[in-house]
């Protein structure tokens, strides 16, 4: 009765009955690859969440101080304010170490759900008009992820991440013209610095995430005023959405999805160890540790770097630093490739109205092909990132790991680029028959040509479309 007074009372004063209503009789797709994106979203939910609850206990500061805690082999060491809260972290506050690493876990957790999430849209078309404006806000998010997450691993102040703020200022240094005047902005001075722990702590905790939470915001309501994109299938349109109410199936679905991110997420920090600082050990600008290799979604630009020959080159007089090709200009052009998207493939094909149906990858063998080189060669780079390790493991040289790693990353996108474009057009060819077509044709009949009864039917769930489904919402 209270919640019921409530509700009313709030509806007679802002009239909001009209405005749920609407919005719980919203149809979302079933496909389960649209779950991708909310997975990003709620790995974003539990880094603030555990975020929050580092930011009591960390001490952005490098600071000489000493250790005392319960981790013996350091107590008593004259460590950075910021090491030593992070390893006090880890072994005196109650729950740190489990927030800490469930934090780092679902940190990889939303960089990774936000490019599968890109390349689901890539693949199927989902960027076109009238959704480019959505495309470059979740390429936009993708660089500020990767932007706090490399903040937030360095912060530490340990061996491992000093190195990659190391790497970091080498990069920005071999800019011409301008790097070390962005060098010296950034970190207040010559390498390591004082300010630059401090300044990206503010980034990592404030500016990121406020531009974050705005971003996921507006492409909620992008999402929310343009509809939801879907996989072409019976009764489906440019012009309906087929699919779940949002009361309360989809609800139920999603709260669920929620649940297990959690659960997941927190199942991982309390059981599989991610960055033991304590094993790395504090910065000192004069010591290394091999074989260590930084997170998968920066271990590419660290894998371009070792594979990139010590070549340096001048440009109207100005010298252009070996670091720069793979450590800048590479990130640059990905990502202006990726904002250009919707425009290249809008010429490619002639333009074209604005679509609400998906397509089939198989329907456009170029954009499979390109698609599939380009994955194929950051895989490479990703790979290389680890090969003193693969080297240890192997028994063989480094730099013999090394030559044939450079060898592969011209090699294999060549190679699978086209071979996917070939798989492509043939699956287009023969329309899909005996794969989603096909399964797409027969569902709703029986074996001997009978129609099926009306209701929700028994089709098979190998079709990726899931066009079979019936019994669903249409809006």
């Amino acid at each position: 009765m209270i919640i019921d007074r409530l509700v009313r009372a709030l509806d007679d004063r802002l009239r909001t009955a009209p405005v749920l209503r609407k919005a719980l009789a919203k149809i979302f797709p079933d496909h389960w690859s649209f779950m991708l994106g909310e997975i990003a979203l709620y790995a974003f939910v539990a880094l603030v969440l555990t975020g929050v609850y580092l930011t009591l206990f960390f001490d952005a500061s490098t600071v000489e101080s000493t250790y005392h805690g319960r981790f013996a082999p350091l107590d008593g060491a004259r460590v950075s304010a910021a090491y030593a809260s992070t390893v006090r972290l880890s072994f005196d506050v109650r729950a740190g170490l489990l927030m800490r690493q469930t934090h780092h876990w679902a940190a990889l957790v939303f960089v990774g759900a936000i490019v599968l999430h890109l390349l689901r849209i890539f693949f199927t078309g989902a960027f076109r008009k009238p959704r480019e404006l959505n495309w470059l806000i979740g390429v936009t998010m993708l660089a500020l992820a990767l932007l706090n997450g490399f903040t937030g691993y360095s912060m530490p102040d340990d061996l491992v991440s000093g190195l990659g703020l190391q790497i970091i200022w080498s990069a920005v240094l071999s800019i011409p013209v301008v790097g070390s005047w962005i060098a010296f902005l950034a970190f207040g001075g010559e390498f390591p610095g004082e300010q630059i722990v401090p300044r990206m702590f503010v980034t990592h905790v404030l500016i990121v995430p406020a531009v974050l939470t705005a971003l996921i915001g507006l492409h909620l309501a992008i999402l929310v005023r343009q509809k939801h994109s879907q996989f072409p299938g019976p009764g489906r349109t440019e012009n309906n959405v087929v699919g779940s109410r949002f009361w309360p199936g989809y609800t139920v679905r999603t709260l669920s999805l929620f649940a297990w991110v959690l659960a997941v997420l927190f199942g991982l920090g309390g059981l599989v160890q991610i960055n033991p600082i304590w094993i790395y050990g504090p910065f000192a600008p004069g010591r290394a540790t091999s074989p260590a290799q930084p997170d998968w979604y920066v271990a590419w630009g660290d894998g371009a770097l070792r594979l990139w020959p010590p070549v340096e080159f001048r440009i109207a007089g100005h010298l252009v630093a070996a670091p720069f090709v793979p450590g800048v200009l590479l990130g640059a052009v990905t990502f202006l490739l990726l904002y250009l998207v919707p425009w290249l493939d809008r010429r490619r094909l002639r333009g074209g109205p604005s679509h609400q149906l998906l397509d089939p990858p198989r329907e456009h063998p170029v954009r499979i092909g390109l698609g599939v080189a380009g994955l194929t060669f950051f895989t490479v780079i990703l790979v290389t990132a680890a090969d003193d390790i693969i080297a240890k493991l192997l028994r063989v040289p480094v730099l013999d790991v090394l030559s044939i790693l450079r060898v592969l990353v011209f090699v294999l996108p060549v190679l699978a680029g086209p071979l996917a474009f070939l798989i492509a057009r043939a699956l287009r060819a023969s329309r899909g028959q005996g794969w989603a077509r096909s399964a797409a044709s027969t569902c709703g009949r029986r074996s001997t040509g009978t129609p099926a009864v009306t209701g929700r039917r028994n089709c098979s769930p190998r079709s990726w479309t899931r066009s079979s489904r019936c019994g669903h919402r249409t809006s």
